[in-house]
């Protein structure tokens, strides 16, 4: 009987290795050739799911918006603002790494057309989930949307300073004047 292969299960395992990658050496590190090594994969079979390096970033790219998409949805339509912005920061170690490939994705997107396009479709996600978060559109939702990137930002750059005490703290401290 042949081997039943869950084809999205090996593409997540794929991202995954691209992500560990990633964090570990930078984007640049992201070869077909590392990331096969670093699953355990020979380069061949690497390319039955994805033929090119562009495709592979996408889809890792990809599984981090799904990933805070998911989380987001399971809160739910009356789901406090401050939990709404929970699940994009970098709060926890899963939440770290997102935030960590994120960036690095964010900076080959300025280079890679495919990956400058869905870092634009998450910016504008990211920027209606700041709007339901502040109850309304314009200033207000620009400035946490402002807000949530600069926590981001210092918290990979300088986690003992930025902590997620700090981060959910300052985030408070932001919404407590919104609402």
């Amino acid at each position: 009987m042949p081997k039943v292969v869950d084809h999205e299960e090996r593409r997540a395992e794929l991202a995954g290795a691209v992500w560990r990658l990633v964090m570990r050496e930078g984007i640049d590190a992201a070869s077909i050739r590392r990331v096969a090594a670093e699953a355990g994969w020979s380069a061949g079979s690497l390319r039955h799911y994805f033929e090119t390096q562009s495709e592979l970033l996408r889809f890792a790219m990809e599984l981090v918006v799904q990933r805070v998409s998911e989380r987001v949805l399971a809160l739910g339509e009356d789901a406090e603002p401050r939990e709404l912005i929970h699940q994009v920061l970098p709060l926890d170690d899963e939440r770290r790494a997102e935030m960590q490939v994120w960036l690095a994705f964010t900076t080959q997107a300025l280079v890679d057309p495919g990956l400058g396009e869905l870092r634009d479709a998450a910016h504008a996600a990211l920027r209606d989930l700041c709007a339901r978060a502040a109850g309304e559109e314009g200033a207000a939702a620009e400035s946490l949307h402002a807000l949530v990137d600069g926590l981001a930002l210092h918290a990979v750059v300088a986690p003992a300073v930025t902590t997620p005490e700090r981060q959910a703290e300052l985030l408070d401290a932001y919404l407590s004047g919104v609402r």
